[in-house]
């Protein structure tokens, strides 16, 4: 009588799991499909990337809500600006109770004022402001801001002032504005018929262009000229 009884096997030997590799654990093979498996580049190069595609997302930012570039379409505010030119807007310019000034160069949507057509956008200077007197011209072929004569240096070299006579006052919360290159601007003395007489609404501006970025042999800041620095407020306005 065989009295030993059968030991049931407890551990298998490494052989034996060479010898059957089909026995193993198919979550461990799953497992080993379902890890991530990234190229090796990646680990090399990951803060690279990561920091261009910050840089990227912050560019982006910045060009929505503070600072924008716009390409000079035409030749309407040459000699300051130039066809191919790229400006860079300040978009906060006016957001935080600023308005519009004489003399700042400013993009604007000019749908309903200087065109009809939806998303049109212009560069032009701010000659008036709400509540101005603006006349062509006087005796010296100058342009009157509330009686001030003034002295456009900035002007594309041989063009006047204004070859079209006008007199109007801006009404509140528009601006009047004009091309420097006068002889080949459509500006607000082309719509001097028209509902608003040409002026523009300060809620249609973009922003304000402070610098020429491109071309780099152009760069320039756009600065207030001096001339509007004498106009007198407009009559019976308060401060």
């Amino acid at each position: 009588m065989d009295t030993e009884a059968a030991v049931p096997e407890r551990d298998r030997s490494p052989a034996a799991d060479e010898a059957e590799p089909g026995e193993r654990s198919r979550f461990a093979v799953l497992g080993g499909w379902l890890a991530p498996r990234l190229p090796v580049w990646w680990a090399q190069w990951r803060r690279t990337i990561l920091l261009a595609l910050a840089g990227v997302a912050a560019m982006m930012l910045v060009s929505t809500f503070v600072l924008e570039p716009f390409q000079v379409p035409s030749g309407s505010m040459e000699g300051t600006l130039r066809v191919g030119d790229r400006v860079l807007v300040d978009k906060l310019a006016y957001r935080f109770g600023g308005t519009p000034r004489r003399g700042d160069v400013i993009v604007f949507d000019g749908d309903g004022s200087l065109t009809q057509e939806s998303g049109t956008d212009f560069v032009k200077r701010v000659i008036g402001v709400g509540g101005d007197r603006i006349t062509c011209c006087d005796a010296q072929g100058r342009l009157l801001v509330n009686g001030h004569p003034l002295d456009e240096t900035y002007l594309y070299p041989g063009d006047t002032p204004s070859r079209v006579p006008f007199d109007i006052v801006v009404p509140d919360g528009r601006l009047w504005v004009m091309g420097d290159h006068r002889d080949d601007s459509r500006d607000s003395r082309d719509h001097l018929g028209d509902p608003g007489g040409g002026t523009v609404p300060v809620g249609r501006v973009i922003g304000r262009a402070d610098w020429i970025g491109w071309p780099v042999g152009h760069w320039t800041r756009l600065r207030r000229p001096a001339t509007f620095a004498g106009v007198p407020a407009p009559a019976g306005a308060h401060g």
